[in-house]
């Protein structure tokens, strides 16, 4: 798996058209806090359990049908990361994580997008 920034995987999938570019938070983060426009919506984790989608490789699979890379974004690229290490050991190759994810980290008074993450870079988002 390899890591961009925001901003890299902006770039790279504007030059790869043919990535499929997925959002793996919950749904309740897709859809009210907002998600990378062009993204697909395929959690790896979401409620009412809060267990890892065991189909999760399968519709990722599916998405991606052969061959074409797969950019995973989360909140802050950490459960991106888990998900890209599953899809790894299931056989999927061209991964990419996103650094820093839709939010980024946290800052000193444990608040998100002040300082990294997609929509601080400004790169394009909508709210559904």
């Amino acid at each position: 798996m390899q890591h961009l920034t925001p901003k890299e995987a902006y770039d790279f999938l504007q030059a790869n058209p043919e990535a499929v570019f997925v959002d793996v938070r919950s749904e309740m983060e897709y859809m009210f806090v907002g998600h990378p426009r062009g993204s697909i919506h395929i959690p790896w984790v979401d409620g009412p359990d809060w267990e890892i989608d065991p189909m999760f490789v399968a519709h990722v699979r599916k998405a991606a049908s052969v061959n074409r890379p797969v950019v995973l974004i989360c909140r802050s690229g950490r459960r991106s990361a888990d998900a890209g290490l599953a899809l790894e050991e299931a056989g999927i190759k061209d991964i990419y994580n996103v650094t820093h994810g839709f939010e980024g980290d946290l800052d000193e008074t444990h608040h998100r997008n002040s300082h990294n993450g997609w929509r601080f870079d400004g790169l394009p988002w909508a709210q559904t």
